[in-house]
């Protein structure tokens, strides 16, 4: 007999676990399904044990940095299995704490591959057998994985997903990273910290091609000055493995192709979603390249059937789906949420320098027809990132001349992935440069440069 509740969230990722809390606070009967792990891909195999293993990079190059900063350290070196133990450590106790936020808020479990045989139930695939539930309403959360590109797909030896970077078998020597998104360069940098000799490959015309060209620029020399090789409009086409020896690579660059050798090849061209055995195309769900269509409330057409994160599209960040669940789940409870704007989402990299934004680029807001003001402020021109050590960097805001509304934002160098939320607000809050311009910024901080980044855009700039 099917177990009935008033929801039935699938997968148990940032947006699941979420949208299914939200849904029990405002006190539905709530049921998730998950086949792999509470806490899906971004707990698990992405946004948390990835910045474990970047944060211990980070301190060994501030170890080998000691003598700027009056200390000494000898003999400086790293032990590989224990920085993946940690990461891996991080990412359990994280995943142990989304059950226990299950059972808090009173959430049924239920671990398996789930279908959906039509609307309002769903069959759920179990060790034990199978399980029908049944609920008028249904969260999609189902993620997505590792795009895999014909004669590159990963084999877990030679060439790797992310996956298999963060369990590494041995410390690459010679690396070649395909793919210069926020996965790609984060390995790159990771890897590159410790060592590695490091390639970047990139299609498009610049690294990081999703954030504004000048900070791209900006970074790009960064990496260059800490050993990395970047090759933009370029494309890997082959690689020929040697099991035990390694990869040769075939890279197309200017309309001749050079081959290259490497030991390892990390593999990070985008992600599909989770769309398959699921029953969608049977119940009339519209499926564009691998994502699922829906409207600005998450819904898909199909009466009762939401899709949020990753398997609706861009952008793929953990901190859409959560806010995409909260929403959902308030819509279902009868509430009226508003709806997400993509362009006051922030995309965060944790690479080094870090790389954060929100809104529109320069060329991105001149595309859409406006008119702009353009301040920047150089981190070489605040006190807190001298005193730091970190005076490389700068902050980026995009106006639009006529009203003062701040159109984007766009930060590279030490912290700015934690800086960026105050522009976020700002966005959220529709603010002006007025309001930013009389803000009191707290001294000495880093956040001073959002300040005079704002000031600058109106030639009012203080310190630089």
């Amino acid at each position: 007999m099917a177990a009935a509740y008033d929801v039935i969230v699938i997968g148990a990722g940032p947006g699941g676990y979420v949208a299914a809390i939200r849904a029990a606070q405002l006190g539905k009967k709530v049921v998730i399904v998950e086949r792999e792990n509470l806490g899906g891909i971004c707990l698990n195999w992405g946004c948390i044990p990835t910045k474990a293993m970047l944060r211990s990079a980070e301190v060994f190059h501030l170890m080998h940095r000691a003598k700027e900063f009056g200390l000494s350290a000898t003999g400086i070196g790293y032990d590989l299995p224990a920085v993946v133990a940690r990461s891996r450590g991080v990412a359990k106790q994280l995943s142990s704490g989304i059950g226990h936020l299950m059972k808090k808020n009173k959430i049924a479990v239920v671990m398996g591959e789930a279908t959906i045989p039509a609307k309002g139930r769903v069959i759920v695939k179990t060790d034990k057998g199978s399980e029908e539930l049944t609920a008028p309403a249904i969260i999609l959360a189902t993620g997505a994985r590792a795009r895999e590109l014909p004669g590159l797909e990963a084999d877990g030896d030679l060439v790797w997903t992310y996956r298999h970077a963060l369990q590494p078998k041995r410390m690459p020597k010679k690396l070649l990273v395909i793919g210069s998104g926020a996965i790609g360069i984060e390995f790159a940098s990771f890897f590159n910290t410790l060592g590695a000799d490091t390639t970047v490959v990139e299609v498009m015309d610049r690294i990081l091609p999703v954030e504004d060209a000048e900070i791209a620029t900006f970074a790009k020399k960064q990496f260059v000055k800490q050993g990395m090789k970047i090759m933009e409009k370029a494309a890997v086409k082959k690689l020929d493995r040697r099991p035990g020896q390694g990869v040769t690579a075939h890279i197309e660059m200017g309309g001749k192709i050079e081959t290259h050798e490497f030991d390892t090849v990390i593999s990070a061209v985008g992600i599909v979603g989770n769309v398959e055995n699921l029953g969608l195309e049977a119940l009339g769900v519209k499926i564009d390249r691998t994502h699922v269509v829906t409207d600005e409330y998450c819904r898909t057409g199909v009466e009762g059937l939401y899709a949020i994160g990753d398997i609706a599209g861009a952008p793929w960040l953990a901190h859409k789906a959560s806010h995409e669940g909260v929403m959902v789940a308030e819509l279902i409870a009868g509430g009226h949420p508003h709806p997400i704007k993509p362009n006051s989402i922030a995309g965060c990299t944790y690479c080094h320098p870090q790389v954060a934004s929100v809104g529109l680029t320069e060329a991105k807001a001149k595309e859409a027809g406006h008119t702009v003001k353009v301040g920047r402020f150089p981190f070489i021109g605040n006190g807190k990132a001298i005193a730091l050590g970190e005076a490389e960097g700068m902050i980026k805001t995009v106006f639009d001349a006529k009203t003062g509304e701040l159109l984007g934002a766009h930060m590279v160098g030490a912290e700015v992935t934690e800086l960026i939320q105050g522009y976020v607000i700002g966005r959220t809050l529709e603010t002006t440069e007025e309001d930013l311009m009389n803000t009191v910024f707290p001294h000495p901080t880093l956040s001073e440069m959002m300040h005079e980044a704002v000031l600058d855009a109106y030639g009012r700039a203080l310190h630089f």
